[in-house]
């Protein structure tokens, strides 16, 4: 074995212990795996009589609610509980907010260019939030949750009661008129609206000195909006003698994209620690939950391409979250797709004035847009962030290339083909490398097969081998040479598998036949459920992927017949040609745009096979080859300083 040999097997090996080190599980994943091992048999109990429970007033709810739609049985089981609560004494009618539980439900309506968001009276929270610049699947407006769909609550007081059941009073300040329920805020303009909950006292009396207030802060060309909670004097009705006062959000996720399954895999609640890592729940898991007990600095309901988030401009104390992806509500509407719930603890000071800066995110999972805030936000984009060279690759490269090209607004099919032209001619010296390689392994095939056929029995595969390496190092031709630029692409493949489906760009982008890139490219599809393969294939053909899928067994036969060497293992050509098949199951679901990148890719790659072939002189490398075999033998170091080794040895048992 030449140093050349030695080299591309360390090479491989610390290729080997690098992914090893980088992908292995961190700290904080293995000590979550030890609490969730540790509280199992108590969360199975939990859930059972959760469960119980659930299913009683799921039953009932359905019943009430069958010829509607889901919205309005999320509605009649939220009213439901608010009326056993209230029947059961956990929610007075006295008391220090008796005044506040009447009133009328009416929303003030905030738009802008990005979006339009409705504050309801009732509760003081935002209502409703939609992004204008976005439709849904079957082109309605991409609303991403109404007061039937997501609500949230502020706990007053020990009996439960909450700002959910209370009806505030709009104070208007800037750029809101008093009395105005509807305005429209210029790109640059910000309007400020606070919405206030008086207490009372004994006799009913409200004083408007005290008060607990929602402040929003609305800008007109920004997703984000600031959102105060302020307390004035009402220290002794709202969480008297705690240190937190817990904020509930409960959610019902619907879909917006065409392919309900994928967004449901893809949907899931993202929260990052106080100047720590961002994590999340599993995404393909039905049903999870996490107690965090440290500092929290947001909290994110996310989508495939949508998310709401909730932020702490300093941290909330602690928070419990949980996702359900409940059965009834799925088979009931196609539309469904998780249930989300949180709570937050929000950290009180003690004092008469107390002011907890937030702040709401409602928008896209666009990189650009979310790495602005400097939050951290943009993890929730899939762009491979446990790898560094993944995240880096996609960051630093691919991410400003694709800005760039779409800044001439030309077709994304188009802007795809560019940027797999760029990818080709930056690895073209790789590829250069790897044909050179492939073509010298060639040129000695008929030397190998006749070392074959001089041992061709299987106890002398040992003989065999060594008689091959002898010639590749006679020849001066280093069998690694073409695995090591292979392996050397691998980053960049894979970043791109992580960087197409995730990239909010290419959502309901038509090109050709394709109708949206971030999902599939369907030129067939069918009703009937068949086994197997709907379960391996889908129930629709995605002509791109059958493309790409062709195109890769074809790439995968020329490189066989390209290969000078026959040193295969037992039965890896047939695994090379099935390995596509297998894709062809797995990208049939996937996003038509990163199909479409590999069909060009196996395409260009053609290409350059008949330009490098053109190009490379296999007559000049056999007389390369052919010169190296005169020349001495040079040996390594290593295999120098074994022998001097041996000799030394030699002399002294002489002796």
């Amino acid at each position: 074995m030449n140093r050349n040999s030695i080299i591309g097997f360390a090479l491989i090996f610390l290729i080997l212990i690098g992914y090893s080190y980088f992908m292995r599980p961190s700290p904080e994943e293995i000590e979550k795996q030890r609490k969730e091992i540790a509280r199992q048999d108590s969360i199975s109990r939990v859930n059972e009589a959760r469960k119980a429970n659930e299913a009683e007033k799921k039953a009932a709810s359905f019943e009430e609610n069958k010829d509607s739609s889901v919205v309005n049985t999320f509605t009649a089981d939220t009213n439901k509980t608010i009326k056993q609560n209230t029947a059961q004494g956990f929610v007075k009618i006295d008391g220090p907010f008796a005044v506040a539980q009447q009133g009328e439900d009416e929303d003030i309506i905030i738009a802008s260019d990005l979006y339009k968001l409705k504050i309801s009276k009732k509760g003081g929270t935002i209502s409703y939030a939609e992004l204008r610049n976005y439709v849904t699947y079957d082109t309605t407006p991409l609303i991403l949750f109404t007061k039937n769909t997501s609500q949230v609550n502020l706990l007053l007081t020990d009996n439960n009661l909450g700002t959910k059941d209370l009806y505030f009073e709009p104070i208007y300040k800037k750029g809101i008129r008093e009395g105005q329920d509807s305005i429209y805020i210029n790109k640059e303009e910000t309007a400020t609206i606070g919405m206030r909950l008086y207490p009372n006292d004994a006799n009913g009396n409200v004083n408007k000195d005290r008060y607990l207030e929602f402040e929003y802060v609305f800008h007109g060309d920004n997703y984000m909006l600031d959102y105060n909670l302020n307390m004035n004097k009402v220290d002794d009705v709202v969480a008297p003698g705690y240190s937190e006062i817990i904020m509930q959000w409960n959610s019902m996720l619907q879909r917006v994209e065409k392919d309900g399954e994928q967004e449901r895999k893809k949907t899931t609640i993202y929260y990052k620690y106080k100047d720590e890592e961002v994590d999340y729940l599993g995404e393909m898991s039905d049903e999870d939950d996490e107690e965090i007990s440290t500092k929290l600095h947001w909290v994110s309901y996310k989508q495939q391409f949508f998310a709401s988030t909730l932020i702490a401009e300093s941290a909330f104390s602690h928070a419990k979250i949980h996702q359900i992806v409940d059965e009834d509500l799925k088979d009931f509407s196609k539309d469904y797709l998780q249930t989300m719930s949180s709570e937050i603890a929000i950290p009180l000071g003690g004092s008469e004035l107390e002011s907890f800066k937030m702040k709401w995110y409602f928008g896209p999972n666009k990189f650009k847009i979310l790495k602005k805030y400097e939050l951290g936000l943009e993890q929730q984009i899939p762009l491979g962030w446990g790898f560094f060279l993944l995240q880096w690759i996609n960051r630093f490269a691919v991410i400003p290339v694709f800005d760039f090209l779409s800044s001439f607004n030309w077709n994304y099919g188009i802007i795809i083909l560019v940027l797999t032209l760029l990818l080709k001619i930056v690895l073209f010296p790789i590829a250069f490398k790897t044909y050179t390689s492939s073509a010298k392994m060639r040129v000695l095939k008929p030397e190998i097969d006749e070392i074959g056929k001089k041992f061709p029995k299987q106890e002398d595969a040992m003989k065999k081998q060594q008689a091959t390496m002898a010639l590749y190092k006679k020849a001066g031709v280093n069998p690694m040479a073409g695995c090591i630029p292979m392996l050397l692409q691998m980053p960049i493949l894979i970043a791109l598998f992580y960087f197409f489906p995730a990239s909010i760009e290419l959502r309901q982008q038509s090109f050709l036949w394709a109708t949206d890139l971030s999902s599939y490219d369907a030129i067939v599809s069918w009703d009937a459920q068949i086994p197997l393969l709907s379960q391996f294939y889908g129930n629709h053909v995605s002509l791109f992927t059958l493309l790409m899928t062709v195109t890769t067994i074809f790439y995968t036969k020329l490189n066989n017949d390209m290969m000078g060497s026959q040193q295969q293992m037992p039965g890896m050509k047939v695994i090379m040609y099935i390995m596509p098949i297998m894709f062809l199951g797995f990208f049939n679901n996937y996003a038509a745009g990163l199909s479409y990148y590999y069909f060009l890719a196996n395409m260009i790659t053609f290409g350059q096979m008949f330009v490098i072939r053109r190009l490379i002189n296999e007559d000049k490398i056999r007389a390369k080859i052919n010169e190296n075999k005169k020349k001495p033998v040079k040996k390594s170091a290593l295999a120098q300083r074994l022998e001097e080794a041996a000799k030394k040895r030699g002399v002294n048992t002489k002796r």
